[in-house]
Order: structure tokens, then sequence, then C-alpha cells
């Protein structure tokens, strides 16, 4: 069996104790193993023992709760009341596709960095990446501004489109209009 194949069949089952079962290693593993190998590139899925129901996301997000918990975090409270507000909201498949690029873009930078590939045909030096990320501040935030004006733009516009149609729409009806009443 190919070591890709070994990787992508990894099964951890988690039993109503709690406790997480790694099938490759026939071992209880802990949430500090799940997270190495995370950090090992390693494939995984974690299901319910009994139902089978992939578990994945919500041991990830539990490791990040701890993570989060322990040392310094790296989302402010109001990051996380940001993303909190965006569940239910119509950009909320929006987001999630901007944040998963932008951690990709992020994570294929900072691969280049740290394998020393050539950017630009200089070596990716620690003082580039400084300047990097001295500029990705503000370039995001002028990048989200132009966004947030687009959209304030083509919102007022579509409002304006709904508005006139309304009227061309209803404007044929013989509609009386009802005289304002002084209540007094």
């Amino acid at each position: 069996m190919s070591s890709a194949k070994k990787n992508a069949d990894r099964l951890i089952k988690k039993y109503p104790n709690r406790r997480l079962y790694d099938t490759q290693t026939s071992s209880y593993i802990t949430l500090t193993d799940v997270k190495q190998l995370v950090l090992d590139n390693e494939v995984f899925t974690v299901v319910d023992a009994k139902t089978n129901e992939d578990l994945s996301r919500s041991i990830l997000l539990q490791i990040i709760l701890e993570e989060e918990a322990s040392g310094a975090p790296m989302f402010s409270s109001d990051v996380l009341a940001q993303i909190i507000r965006f569940y239910g909201h119509a950009m909320q498949g929006m987001m999630g596709s901007y944040l998963e690029k932008n951690v990709q873009a992020f994570t294929d930078i900072q691969r280049k960095f740290t394998t020393g590939t050539a950017v630009g045909g200089q070596p990716f030096s620690p003082e580039m990446w400084t300047q990097f990320m001295n500029v990705q501040g503000p370039m995001m935030q002028g990048m989200m501004n132009n966004y947030i004006d687009q959209s304030k733009s083509l919102f007022v516009q579509m409002q304006e489109q709904m508005q006139s149609q309304s009227k061309n729409l209803f404007g044929t009806f013989p509609f009386v209009p009802v005289p304002p009443t002084d209540k007094k």
C-alpha cells in the first residue's frame, strides 16, 4: 500500500467517553496528537464511533479553541465577533471563501519563505518577509475599503433599480393617493 493511500485512509474514531482512537496505530490519542497530525500534514478523518458522523471540523475547532485559550491568541474578540456576525448572513459563503483563499495565499507565501524559493530572482530573506508583512496590512485594508465602497454602490444601484421597476409595474394601476391624516 502506498504512503499516500495509507495517509488518505487514516481514521480516528471518537467514542462517547470523549476518547479518540487512531485506527492506524491501534491506540488512543489526545487532541495534542491530532494537532501534531495537522502540523505533520497528515490526512485524516475523525468520525463518531457509533454513527460514523464526520467530526473532523468539530475536532479541529476544538484544537483552535484550546490554542486560542492558551498563549497568544491569533484572533481578537472583535474579529471573532465579526466572524460570528457573518453566520446566517447573505455574505457567509463569500466570507468563508475569502478567508480560505487568503489563508491559502498566506500559506503559499510562507512556504516559499521557509523553503528559500527565490522571489524576483532574490532569495526571500527575513527582511523581505518583514517588508511584505508591513505592506500587507495597509494593502488588505485598501482592498477591503474598495470592496465596501463597491458593495455600497452596487446596493444603492440595486435599490434604485427595484424602485424604478416598482414604479413602472405599479404606475399603471389607478391608485388614489391617501391624504395624510392629522392625528391630534
